[in-house]
């Protein structure tokens, strides 16, 4: 069943985002890479990180049994009260490293396999301030971009902080940024609502070879269908972060709509 929405679903922002990161990022490589075999070839790869936040409930590990020191027993014949007094220990919790892996695309030339293009889905993770997350993948991008290679950056979520242009973004939900490597500090950004349909990005491949184009709003719409978001979703509950109030409303009277339709 589509989506409620007519674009990107405001409800993936939470708990179903992981699952979703990796179906895009799959039904990305099905479209792009029969398009444009057989000198290219496209990969899915990913990178490792260990995130602690100490902030994040559901990163905690916490015992299923607390012990306890119990206080030293009285000794027959000897008063209590000349032995020394042992402390009675307070049960915490640690925040303990979680594992975090994150898929993106690449696309390569077949012979010899350099790397041409790199396409990412940026993460919550890769968006939250002063964590482990956004320090690796702002390292990997610096690391693109100071080389020969193309960056497609896809900013499928309305919260956390944007990765920073030297100018203002213009005001919009979601962002796709092209970066060619021939054209650098230039990029071309794509804005859009949460009203309008996910918009067809252009993918560099080498100089003498078209953009292959990407269709994101069939991308997703795949993803939807597939994987029955419709039922995973909480369409009941909060959307985080939460819409304004105009949007709010607009998004109520979708759902009514579609929930209509749904019976």
């Amino acid at each position: 069943m589509p989506s409620p929405f007519p674009g990107m679903d405001p409800y993936l922002e939470g708990p179903s985002w992981p699952s979703f990161h990796v179906l895009l990022i799959a039904e990305m490589l099905n479209s792009l890479a029969p398009r444009i075999r057989p000198k290219y070839i496209v990969e899915a790869e990913r990178r490792v990180y260990l995130e602690t936040d100490p902030y994040d409930p559901e990163r905690f590990i916490r015992p299923d049994v607390a012990i306890g020191v119990q206080p030293a027993r009285k000794t027959a014949g000897r008063e209590s009260s000349g032995a020394p007094a042992v402390a009675e220990p307070v049960t915490l919790t640690l925040p303990m490293p979680a594992e975090h892996r994150e898929a993106y695309l690449t696309i390569r030339l077949r012979k010899p396999r350099r790397v041409v293009t790199v396409i990412e889905v940026l993460s919550p993770t890769n968006k939250k301030p002063r964590t482990m997350g956004r320090e690796v993948y702002t390292a990997k991008r610096d690391g693109v971009l100071e080389c020969k290679t193309h960056l497609v950056e896809l900013d499928l979520l309305r919260g956390g902080e944007r990765m920073p242009t030297v100018e203002p973004l213009p005001p919009a939900d979601y962002y796709a940024t092209v970066s060619r490597s021939d054209r650098r500090p230039t990029v071309d950004v794509y804005p859009w609502s949460l009203r309008q349909p996910l918009p067809s990005v252009p993918i560099p491949l080498e100089p003498e070879d078209p953009d292959v184009v990407l269709d994101l709003q069939a991308a997703f719409s795949a993803v939807y269908d597939r994987a029955c978001l419709e039922y995973s979703l909480d369409y009941e509950g909060e959307v985080e972060p939460p819409l304004s109030e105009a949007d709010a409303q607009w998004a109520k009277t979708l759902l009514a709509d579609w929930g209509g339709a749904r019976e």
